[in-house]
């Protein structure tokens, strides 16, 4: 048999290191090229499956990547069937650079445990689940992983924030800012020391100018004794109760149970706690698309080593002045009727031919959302805009993420102004929305000589 080729992967921590026979714990080092790849290019097609293989084959090998001898025929078997699922959307993933670079890992493991490529493709458990009460956090994981119980020896209790994104897509900053935006393709939500999150807004019909999450991606950084890096990925069809390598927790440190998964409803409603950090976060597919809502410590939110890249993440300065919508604005020329001008920054294209009359739009709002705060008025927006009745109900769950997750119960209903005034912070500092696809291409070009299959 051919030696395995050399590699260039990336791993956990700083810097590259080569993979070939013998190189241990970094035979699965493309996968952090992966996580890599999952927020370098967030605007793939959501048809590519490759996320699913991914956290297939975790799940079914545990993690494992050095299997005993006696477990060495299950393990490739379970290549072999993480090698199928690769094929069979292979022709939907062209061009993306995380199926190829799992392609190019699948080999290289093959390679390194003698796998041939014929034989039975079953996948195994290599390793069983724990009991329930493993699941459960520890009571002797350190201090320092669990954010509330290190306040013990403060003056003040943590100062909790919330920010929430849904529907059309309208957000609500961690200043309590309400805003309905265009930000078409991919946003930084969040951005900070501990954690990243990447939304990616689509058409919601051709040509017309309603966006709508279909895609999310959440970075949990590798943090002291208590998690590894974690990546969660969810899409369209597609939310998983598991990060994208098969695990529900931090991983292998003393501290991992810090941060787990929990399914509320299967498919469309997933919660994760990472109390190292006081965060909560509930992801939920409503219809067709993701809302997102996270409750944070201001500590955690102002968390950056650089204070002026703060204003390149939406939840904490809010959409840019040219990406915003008046919607308020848009509604008020609605019920006026189809021959009211409408002022151009509120009403970029007409609604399309299926949406609601206004009067119906009100109607179905008023059953979900009694109160006439924006996110009635959020709602009744995106009837108009779509015509799909599901966002009614992402307005409503929106609304109850904010009772269970804002601080202030007096602040749950928002009636403030949406657009900004011309030099307020919603036109933040940074790059425009169309740099943001340039940058991202010219960092990979960079990395490319250190990319696997570019040597």
């Amino acid at each position: 048999m051919q030696p395995p080729r050399e590699r260039l992967v990336v791993t956990g921590r700083a810097g590259w290191m080569g993979m070939g026979r013998g190189a241990g714990r970094p035979a699965l080092g493309f996968w952090p090229t992966l996580a890599f790849l999952l927020c370098s290019f967030p605007a793939a097609s959501s048809s590519c499956k490759i996320l699913k293989c991914n956290s297939e084959f975790w799940s079914a090998t545990a993690g494992s990547h050095a299997p005993a001898a006696d477990d060495a025929p299950e393990f490739c078997a379970a290549l072999r069937t993480y090698a199928l699922c690769t094929r069979r959307t292979a022709r939907t993933c062209r061009g993306d650079l995380a199926y190829h670079s799992a392609v190019h890992g699948i080999e290289d493991l093959m390679s390194q445990h003698n796998c041939s490529k014929d034989g039975p493709t079953a996948q195994p458990h290599l390793r069983t689940l724990p009991p329930p009460g493993d699941s459960q956090e520890r009571s002797d994981s350190p201090e320092i992983c669990h954010y509330e119980k290190s306040f013990h020896n403060r003056a003040a209790a943590p100062n909790y924030t919330h920010c929430g994104l849904f529907g059309d897509p309208h957000l609500r900053t961690f200043t309590d800012r309400f805003q309905t935006c265009k930000v078409q393709g991919a946003w930084p939500l969040i951005d900070n020391n501990y954690l990243n999150v990447q939304v990616t807004n689509t058409p919601v019909l051709p040509g017309s100018p309603a966006t709508a999450t279909s895609k999310l991606t959440i970075i949990f950084k590798n943090f002291q004794e208590c998690v590894d890096q974690k990546v969660y990925q969810a899409e369209m069809d597609e939310l998983p109760a598991a990060f994208a390598d098969g695990s529900k927790n931090g991983g292998d440190k003393h501290g991992a149970n810090s941060l787990k998964i929990t399914e509320k409803v299967s498919g469309q409603h997933v919660e994760i706690q990472a109390k190292y950090i006081g965060t909560t976060i509930v992801v939920r597919q409503v219809g067709r698309y993701l809302t997102f809502a996270v409750r944070m410590p201001e500590e955690v939110v102002n968390a950056v080593e650089d204070r002026d890249s703060q204003g390149l993440y939406l939840c904490l300065r809010g959409c840019p002045l040219n990406q915003q919508i008046d919607f308020q604005a848009f509604r008020a020329g609605a019920a006026e009727g189809p021959g009211a001008p409408q002022p151009p920054a509120a009403s970029p294209a007409p609604p399309a031919p299926d949406t609601f009359p206004y009067e119906t739009a009100v109607a179905k709002c008023k059953e979900k959302l009694p109160v006439e705060d924006l996110y009635y008025q959020a709602c009744v927006f995106d009837l108009l805009t779509t015509g799909d009745v599901n966002f009614t109900l992402a307005a409503y769950y929106a609304l109850e993420d904010v009772k269970m997750l804002h601080s202030n119960k007096d602040k749950l209903h928002l009636y403030a102004r949406t657009r900004e005034p011309p030099g307020r912070a919603g036109a933040a500092p940074g790059p425009p929305p169309a740099a943001w696809p340039l940058l991202g291409t010219l960092l990979l070009l960079a990395l490319l000589p250190a990319l696997p299959g570019a040597a």
